[in-house]
């Protein structure tokens, strides 16, 4: 147990903590079916960072390179918040895509003058949740912290709009505004998360417990301990199974989370399977 906390003590704590954000931002990302907005922001935010090392010269992690990723993020926020209420015959998730590919392709443009491009693609994708530092786990925290603070406070309207966008809108809310704040916090997770363990680990924590939750109940309440349970596991497993076999941390965590989706799943057809067997059974015979 020593070995593996002093092999994987950062790594794990920063899993724990992400998936702390992430599993419930999930749940959010579910009842908005915008499954790949994450993706679209990892990609836009890249854009902004390989922007910054191109015209200033400066690495990703630095500060110029975050304000940059963060301000191409909060600008595409903007435009999803306006996109959702003025864009009314193209699904949102659409528009997501779309600007994916753009930033996609923006981001290839940029890799291919960039010196060192193919760093920031790799990165990107796999991150280097292994060599994660003190100093990105603590100040990592403190970002997460303060923006589940801000979807804590203001869980109503959030959770409003998520479940019932149509309404939120007839009842004159100010669905753009909560939008805007919406996809802008989310982005500043997105964009940290995926500088520690990259875009795959990030949409797995991101959208596989929220959607094993959608399976067990409806509650936001149950739905966000089922999301943080099944999290947790698929982290110990996973640094388990990397540990024991050698093998890359990342695709482990999200192996085991698939693993649970898929037994999620069969457990549920089953449960069915013998509810309707008992129910069918209870009615057989004549009938008086």
């Amino acid at each position: 147990m020593t070995n593996f906390l002093m092999l994987f003590g950062q790594p794990f704590l920063a899993c724990l903590i992400m998936i702390a954000i992430l599993g419930y931002l999930g749940l959010h990302v579910i009842k908005r079916e915008i499954i790949f907005i994450d993706i679209s922001l990892a990609q836009i935010a890249a854009v902004g960072a390989i922007g910054a090392h191109l015209v200033f010269h400066v690495h990703g992690d630095s500060f110029i390179g975050y304000v940059s990723a963060f301000a191409f993020t909060f600008g595409a926020a903007l435009f999803y918040a306006f996109a959702r209420k003025k864009i009314t015959n193209i699904p949102l998730e659409a528009v997501i895509g779309v600007t994916y590919a753009i930033a996609a392709a923006g981001a290839l443009f940029l890799v291919g003058i960039a010196p060192g491009g193919h760093v920031h693609i790799q990165e990107m994708l796999a991150g280097s949740i292994l060599w994660v530092s003190w100093k990105e786990v603590v100040s990592s925290f403190v970002v997460f912290l303060f923006v589940g603070s801000v979807f804590y406070v203001f869980r109503a309207p959030f959770e409003k709009i998520s479940n019932e966008y149509e309404k939120a809108l007839r009842e004159g809310m100010n669905v753009i505004g909560w939008d805007l704040l919406f996809y802008a916090f989310l982005g500043i997770v997105v964009t940290v998360s995926v500088r520690i363990c990259g875009v795959i680990l990030v949409f797995s924590f991101l959208i596989i417990p929220a959607t094993l939750s959608a399976i067990f109940s409806s509650s936001w309440k149950k739905r966000l301990l089922i999301s943080w349970g099944s999290g947790i596991i698929a982290v110990i497993l996973g640094f388990l199974f990397s540990n024991q076999f050698d093998f890359s941390v990342g695709p482990s965590i999200t192996l085991f989370l698939g693993i649970e989706l898929v037994l999620a799943g069969i457990l549920t057809v089953v449960t069915k399977k013998i509810k309707l067997e008992t129910f069918d059974g209870g009615h057989d015979g004549p009938s008086a």
